[in-house]
């Protein structure tokens, strides 16, 4: 299988570093600049995805934060927790990402990431002190020893488990929706590897025994701050395949046919169409060539 295009991972934005270190380029940029507005859980939209504000449309106190250039127009995000606007205008990245623009879903992912890790971050961990934002937003200082704290993504693997009858392994966990199943993933541990991670989660995860890995991307995930980094395994011995009863409550194989069939009777509810297992299913789907029936895209959040 091909390295996929992952669908939170169509970024066109030049995030422009070097103009962090430009103040006064910086506040020429966001007099005419687009902006987003995010509440801490949720950005401005209209029908037709993101919606940008200028300078005018801004009041109260926030965090401006710099996500960077298309051409000549640069991008910024607001980040308050006053409405702009009616309330229900207010849309989550879970609800509208499969609704945008390769532009706007690497801005909305970006401000997404950086605004929570913002909040996460008032406090210096070295002395207690207060932080605020500089370079644009890209970093936080601290207020008594100028210690910067620079954004942190916590990498996760994922992967799409399959025999060899080329059939894929999907799991259920007991949190989400009534016969939703996916793929397994896990966070990478301190002094662990990417593949180590893999073997131990799938063994962990439906007591199986890895025998090779394939990269398949990467993509940011920033519910809050992941970065999931996406693999495909085969294994030997699906006979032995179980769950493990607390994080995986239930298992179940799948060949293409199959898995159409269980879409249509409604005991297979698929992954959202923004994450990567979705995008790891549709490939193995489609990857033989063979014409089949196009998989529903409904959504399916917990």
């Amino acid at each position: 299988m091909k390295i996929l295009n992952l669908p939170l991972s169509r970024s066109t934005v030049d995030r422009a570093a070097h103009l962090r270190t430009d103040e006064a380029s910086l506040a020429k940029l966001w007099a005419n600049g687009r902006i987003l507005h995010f509440n801490g859980g949720a950005f401005l939209s209209d029908d037709q995805g993101l919606k940008y504000l200028s300078t005018a449309d801004i009041t109260g106190t926030g965090e401006k934060i710099f996500l960077g250039v298309d051409g000549d127009v640069a991008y910024f995000l607001w980040c308050s927790e006053v409405h702009i606007g009616a309330e229900d205008a207010y849309k989550t990245l879970r609800e509208i990402g499969h609704l945008l623009s390769d532009l706007d879903i690497g801005l909305a992912v970006h401000a997404q990431g950086i605004a929570h890790w913002h909040h996460r971050n008032p406090i210096c961990p070295m002395c207690g002190s207060s932080t605020s934002a500089q370079l644009g937003g890209s970093v936080r200082r601290c207020s008594a020893n100028n210690h910067e704290l620079y954004p942190r993504n916590d990498p996760a693997i994922i992967v799409l488990v399959k025999d060899s009858k080329d059939r894929i392994l999907l799991g259920r966990q007991s949190v989400w929706p009534e016969h939703r199943y996916s793929t397994f993933a896990g966070f990478v541990e301190a002094g662990e590897s990417f593949e180590q991670c893999v073997v131990r989660e799938v063994f962990e995860e439906a007591n199986v025994k890895v025998s090779e890995i394939n990269y398949l991307g990467s993509q940011p995930w920033p519910f809050p701050q992941s970065l999931m980094i996406a693999f495909e395994a085969t294994i030997l011995d699906p006979e032995n395949a179980k769950p493990d009863g607390e994080e995986i409550v239930d298992i179940r194989w799948f060949d293409r046919d199959s898995l159409y069939a269980a879409t249509q009777d409604g005991t297979l509810l698929l992954p959202p169409v923004i994450s990567v297992a979705r995008a790891m299913i549709q490939a193995w789907y489609t990857q033989d060539g063979a014409q089949r029936p196009t998989l529903p895209d409904a959504e399916t959040w917990r």
